[in-house]
């Protein structure tokens, strides 16, 4: 008789916990379509960021100080606190003036808040050209990456108001990237020797075009891990698809994603819609504002918050390498 009942209790306790679960989950889908991100507010950004006061933002001139002033003042807007003493993280290894700017949002799990999810992208670009097209000399860097950039301010928007996440999230724009990912390089280190546990990065990289594919976007290092088929299982879509370019160029190599990988072995890797087909004007002074497609960074956002939002609250660490 004991054993049935105990046998019984199991089974309740075991229904409960699924019935939470389901529950839990949801409650973070209803978040999810509830919140919507707004075309004024993804415009409003690019802009700026893409803006010629900026001068290409290039990593040590004072247009990239201005682009750091303003991506603090969007964290501070929105209660994302500093992880250090400041949000600015200041590169050893660059001669002049350079930081990444770092903010975070705690998890609400006791446990998981001690893992951290990575959201990052570059902000930094290749500054002026000395050769001009009619008279036009910044490289504005719309779509890299300032397109990245604003889908990551939008992405810490919406967990300062969700407050959903039971993992930590650290919210990275990485200065030096186009000299040779030198912010992301310093920053993966720097956390390493802190003992920092990351789950995994998500670097958004170029995403101002869309593609006239079966799938949305792709990410890079595509059989690396199965971060791809996980994110198509959160959104419920054909979110993210395999790209034989980037296989071929090898790109999991050669954004902020990679830093992290070599330091920290876990999944980190960079979504992108450039595809070398839809987009022309890479390190040109076209690669502006009225370049880019507003409509498609705001629904591909859209579509990337449940998929994040999952990220930061699986029970267990479902997003694995695979090689």
């Amino acid at each position: 008789m004991k054993k049935v009942f105990l046998s019984l209790s199991f089974v309740f306790l075991s229904n409960s916990v699924i019935i939470a679960q389901t529950a839990s989950l949801a409650s973070l889908k209803t978040i999810d379509t509830e919140y919507k991100v707004k075309e004024n507010n993804v415009a409003e950004i690019l802009k700026y960021l893409a803006s010629d006061e900026l001068e290409g933002r290039e990593t040590g001139k004072p247009g990239m100080v201005k682009a750091a002033d303003y991506l603090e003042q969007i964290f501070k807007d929105n209660n994302v606190k500093p992880y250090f003493k400041s949000y600015r993280d200041t590169l050893s290894i660059f001669k002049g003036s350079a930081f990444n700017i770092v903010g975070f949002i705690e998890g609400n799990d006791p446990v998981l808040k001690n893992e951290f999810i990575i959201l990052s992208a570059h902000y930094d670009h290749i500054g002026l050209g000395k050769k001009g097209v009619n008279g036009d000399f910044i490289n504005n860097g719309a779509n890299d990456d300032a397109s990245g950039t604003t889908a990551v301010a939008e992405m810490a928007k919406y967990f300062s108001i969700a407050k959903n996440n039971k993992r930590s999230i650290l919210f990275v724009f990485f200065v030096g990237e186009e000299k040779g990912l030198l912010g992301s390089k310093h920053l993966a280190k720097k956390l390493k020797a802190q003992d920092f546990k990351l789950y995994t990065q998500f670097n958004i990289e170029m995403i101002g075009v869309p593609m006239k594919r079966e799938y949305l976007a792709y990410i890079t290092g595509f059989d690396k891990s199965n971060m791809a088929g996980k994110i198509n299982e959160y959104t419920g879509k054909n979110t993210i698809g395999f790209l034989p370019k980037e296989a071929e160029f090898q790109l999991f190599y050669r954004s902020d994603n990679y830093s992290f990988y070599d330091v920290f072995k876990v999944p980190c890797q960079s979504v992108s819609t450039f595809d070398f087909e839809n987009f022309e004007f890479y390190h040109h002074v076209s690669d502006d504002f009225k370049a880019m497609d507003i409509l498609h960074m705001t629904s591909f956002i859209q579509e990337l918050l449940p998929a994040v939002t999952q990220m930061a609250n699986t029970p267990t660490q479902e997003i694995i390498m695979l090689k």
